[in-house]
C-alpha cells in the first residue's frame, strides 16, 4: 500500500490532528479542542491524547489480526492508565478523539470510523464513511454561534458554550460516541471491509480536511479523491485554506472555527 499525508494546525495553535502509516495500515486521528475559558480536567492536552493513541493504535494494528474495534478498545484503555490517577478522567471535558483506522490484509482492506473524521473508498464511485450523530445533535445546538461573526468575543464565548453543552451528550446512548476514557465507546464505531480487487484508493480525512465538500459544498467527494490523486494531501490543504481565508468570519459559511486543523491520508492499494 502507497501512502502519502499531509496535516497543518489551524494558525497559530498547534495541532491536535494525529496521523501515522506502515505499509499495511494507516490511523488518522482528530483531537477535539478544548475551547478558552474551558477545563478538561487533564494536564497532558488534546495533541497529546491524539498523539499517544494514535501511536499506539498503529502499533497494535501491525503486531496483530484482530478486529479494529477490539484494538480500539484496548487502545482506549491503554491510553486512559497511564494518565488515570494523575488527571480527572471523570471531567466532562476529558481529551478525547475521533479515530479512523485503515488496514490492508493479504485480500481485503478493513476499516473503523469512529465520530466525524471521514472515510473515503474509490470503488468506481466514492464510498463515503462517516459517523455524524454529532453533527445531528450539534444541529440543535448551534444557532446562535452560527449566528454571530467569527473570531468576535461573542463569537468565542458562543462557542465555548457549543463545546461545553455537547459535552453532556459525549459517549451515552442518544449522544455521540468518540475516543476518550471509555474502551466501550469502540463498540459504537463503524466498522467493515472490501475485497482488495474492489478498492483503487482510500482517502482518511480529518473534519478540516473534508470541509470543502461536506461544510463548503464547493467541490466533490470524486473531485477530492481526483485533486488527491493527481496533487496529493497537501493540494487539499491548500484548498481548504484558500476556503477559509475567503470567508474568515463566517458569513458564507457558517463554523465553530475559522480555521481548524486539517489533515489528509491518500491510499493506493
Amino acid at each position: 500500500m502507497r501512502v502519502t499525508f499531509a496535516t497543518e494546525a489551524a494558525p497559530g495553535r498547534p495541532n491536535e490532528d494525529f496521523v501515522a502509516a506502515t505499509p499495511d495500515a494507516v490511523v488518522l486521528l482528530d483531537g477535539a479542542g478544548t475551547p478558552a475559558g474551558s477545563d478538561s480536567g487533564c494536564s497532558h492536552g488534546v495533541a497529546w491524547y491524539s498523539r499517544t493513541l494514535g501511536s499506539t493504535l498503529l502499533t497494535s494494528m501491525t503486531q496483530s489480526g484482530d478486529a479494529l474495534a477490539g484494538l480500539l478498545a484496548e487502545g482506549i484503555k491503554s491510553v486512559a492508565s497511564l494518565h488515570d490517577g494523575i488527571c480527572d478522567l471523570s471531567h466532562p471535558g476529558s481529551p478525547s478523539a475521533t479515530v479512523v483506522m485503515l488496514r490492508r490484509t493479504a485480500d481485503a482492506v478493513e476499516w473503523l470510523v469512529l465520530a466525524d473524521s471521514v472515510l473515503v473508498l474509490d470503488v468506481g464511485e466514492p464510498m463515503v464513511i462517516c459517523d455524524d450523530r454529532e453533527a445531528q445533535i450539534g444541529a440543535y445546538h448551534r444557532v446562535e454561534m452560527d449566528s454571530l461573526p467569527s473570531g468576535t468575543p461573542e463569537h468565542i464565548q458562543a462557542h465555548r458554550r457549543y463545546v461545553e453543552t455537547l459535552r453532556s451528550y459525549r459517549n451515552r446512548d442518544g449522544g455521540f460516541w468518540v475516543a476518550a476514557t471509555d474502551p466501550h465507546a469502540a463498540d459504537q464505531a463503524l466498522t467493515g471491509s472490501m475485497p482488495l480487487d474492489k478498492v483503487h484508493a482510500v482517502a482518511l480525512l480529518s473534519d478540516g480536511a473534508s470541509r470543502p465538500v461536506d461544510r463548503f459544498g464547493i467541490t466533490t467527494w470524486r473531485q477530492t479523491l481526483d485533486l488527491l490523486a493527481k496533487k496529493g494531501p497537501q493540494a487539499l490543504l491548500k484548498q481548504v485554506r484558500d476556503a477559509e481565508r475567503s470567508d474568515p468570519e463566517g458569513n458564507r459559511w457558517p463554523r465553530g472555527k475559522a480555521y481548524d486543523d486539517a489533515t489528509a491520508a491518500y491510499c493506493l492499494v
